[in-house]
């Protein structure tokens, strides 16, 4: 069990599809190197339609930015490996956005898993 339940604090970090960070894709940069760190999980969203700092517009409709669609990683963890590894996404990311928020954790377990216990 991870003892993850209970006040937890929700990051969530707006990206492009095609940011990169060492010539990969920096969605997936990110989610390993939480991994890395031990985090309780991330998953990543792909929008349909958005526009951030730049103003410029990304949206399945428009053929030549279908290839930037908008993305949201997000994970839930303590709010101190969340401080922790800010640094280390400010220095991976170029451009994009990061929003923490207080969440409540009501269950987290794998599947199989009942009462925390496999």
């Amino acid at each position: 069990m991870h003892g993850l339940t209970g006040e937890r604090t929700l990051m969530r970090i707006h990206i492009g599809e095609r940011d990169r960070y060492r010539g990969k894709p920096l969605y997936e940069a990110i989610v390993l190197r939480l991994r890395e760190r031990g985090f309780a999980g991330a998953t990543v969203f792909r929008g349909i339609m958005g526009f951030g700092a730049s103003a410029g517009i990304h949206s399945e409709k428009v053929l030549r930015l279908s290839l930037d669609l908008p993305l949201v990683v997000e994970c839930v963890d303590t709010e101190e490996k969340i401080q922790a590894v800010l640094p280390e996404l400010d220095e991976m990311i170029g451009g994009g956005l990061i929003t923490l928020e207080r969440a409540h954790v009501i269950m987290y377990r794998g599947e199989g898993q009942q009462d925390g216990h496999p």
